[in-house]
């Protein structure tokens, strides 16, 4: 019997495929959850069982955290990246190493497929065939819900008549979780005026109480909360239990798809958007004008790109040398207050804080230079405007 080997996650679409996979098509199907911070060690067991409760020949849990953090949340970190000023990639970031992961562990296994669950009007469909496609062109890709065009009502009918129960209220609402924030997809996104419920976000508000903590960044990574220092993972983890206690980093994020049509989709990302606000606060003091104006239009692109799943492109790397060389000086800390549903940045201390200079304070006194340097600059400064508006004056 030829070999599948299936991206599976337990929830609504992935089951559906193990069974369309063994009953429609007659294949062995392997299933591989690949976590990116997602599921707790209880969640990965209970997974794991439903797996091969569904069927599935052999199922394997592979944990990429710190490879995830190393090559792609590191760089958006050091690229405060955001899509459309909103979303920090919660989804699309951790598709592309779930798909390498995937890779390889079909071609561990000898599988002469590859599956998953994404339907033909989005982006994950996308990232996945590229990566696919690119690495192991050899492997066919299978793809039952995209090419039979299933409502979750029909996969979740499709489950009963093979004797497996899926609950049609929990079906309402695709969530992918992940290190780096959780989607939310429902009814209401699917509309341009509905908000998500509030029982539509896995975390809930549990502290009303405001507290004040301190992110430690050394060269742009974050190693510390309230100054105990551990790698940058156990930080995200630790930040966001603080975080999402509060119910902050709740969102609804518009974009324009790979594909072209727009989507619209729910996260709360606590950790991410905090990291982000006060990593960039942090940048403010200590990069150069020019330093923050390239790394910004860089960072927009590699943000885009990976986006769109094409992190393999060697341009990505380029970016990645430039983004890593302009942290060099950003270290220091700051000071976050956290509230119910949202967050302030206090300050910041850093030794590299150009505040400090010598040279003056804003809107207070300069040190070094004198009132006829300051008029003189001023008027060679205001010769373009002048020039034009000389040569294209009219008379009235």
């Amino acid at each position: 019997m030829e070999k599948v080997v299936l991206a599976y996650s337990g929830g609504l679409d992935t089951s559906y495929c193990v069974k369309y996979l063994i009953h429609e098509m007659n294949l062995e199907v392997h299933t591989i959850l690949v976590n990116t911070g997602g599921f707790s060690v209880k969640e990965l067991e209970e997974t794991e069982k439903r797996a091969y409760e569904l069927g599935s020949a052999d199922h394997v849990n592979k944990t990429i955290l710190d490879e995830f953090y190393q090559k792609a949340i590191k760089y958006l970190i050091f690229g405060n990246v955001l899509k459309n000023n909103t979303y920090p990639l919660s989804v699309s970031a951790e598709r592309i190493f779930q798909a390498i992961e995937v890779i390889n562990y079909a071609k561990k296994v000898g599988a002469k497929y590859i599956a998953h669950g994404s339907t033909g009007a989005g982006n994950d469909q996308i990232r996945f065939d590229v990566i696919f496609q690119t690495l192991a062109p050899e492997i066919e890709i299978i793809t039952p819900i995209r090419d039979l065009k299933l409502s979750r009502q029909a996969e979740v009918e499709y489950l009963e008549n093979h004797g497996v129960h899926y609950s049609w209220e929990k079906a309402q609402y695709s969530i992918n979780k992940g290190i780096w924030g959780t989607s939310v997809g429902g009814k209401e996104t699917l509309t341009s005026h509905d908000s998500l419920p509030e029982e539509a976000y896995p975390s809930q508000l549990q502290n009303e109480k405001e507290e004040t903590i301190k992110l430690n960044f050394e060269k742009g990574e974050l190693i510390g909360v309230n100054g105990v220092i551990e790698n940058p993972v156990k930080n995200i983890q630790k930040l966001e239990e603080l975080a999402s206690a509060f119910a902050i980093g709740r969102d609804i994020h518009v974009g324009d798809t790979i594909i072209g049509i727009k989507g619209r989709v729910g996260f709360e990302a606590a950790a991410p958007i905090v990291i982000i606000k006060a990593h960039h606060l942090l940048e403010k003091h200590v990069l150069t004008k020019w330093q923050q104006y390239w790394k910004e239009q860089l960072a927009n692109w590699y943000g885009m790109l990976l986006h769109e799943g094409n992190y393999l492109d060697p341009v990505m790397r380029n970016i990645e040398v430039f983004m890593e060389d302009s942290q060099k000086s950003v270290t220091g800390s700051v000071k976050v207050k956290l509230k119910p549903y949202h967050f302030t940045l206090e300050g910041i201390e850093s030794d590299f804080d150009m505040m400090k200079s010598d040279f003056g304070q804003y809107g207070e006194m300069n040190n070094s230079w004198t009132a006829d340097d300051a008029k003189g600059f001023i008027k060679i400064y205001g010769n373009a405007n002048k020039i034009y508006h000389n040569v294209n004056s009219t008379e009235s």
